[in-house]
């Protein structure tokens, strides 16, 4: 899971034309948290994909896929 949501954070995050260090400003969480996540070697908590979901305008199903999703439920 963490893999398909690193990968689609980072295609997010480049599509609202930010660079980590923006989004990890925005977030008030370091450039290291925001690489890690999108190298899908952090689990997200469930704070910062609610962060993530205000800051990037996307669904959680749009970060974790439908299937990622309906995992976690």
């Amino acid at each position: 899971m963490s893999d398909v949501f690193g990968r689609k954070m980072r295609a997010y995050r480049k599509l609202k034309h930010l660079t980590q260090i923006q989004l990890a400003e925005q977030l008030g969480v370091s450039v290291a948290i925001i690489g890690s996540l999108e190298r899908g070697t952090r689990t997200p908590t469930p704070q910062m994909i609610a962060q993530l979901t205000r800051v990037l305008q996307v669904t959680e199903e749009e970060l974790f896929g439908e299937q990622a999703a309906t995992e976690r439920e």
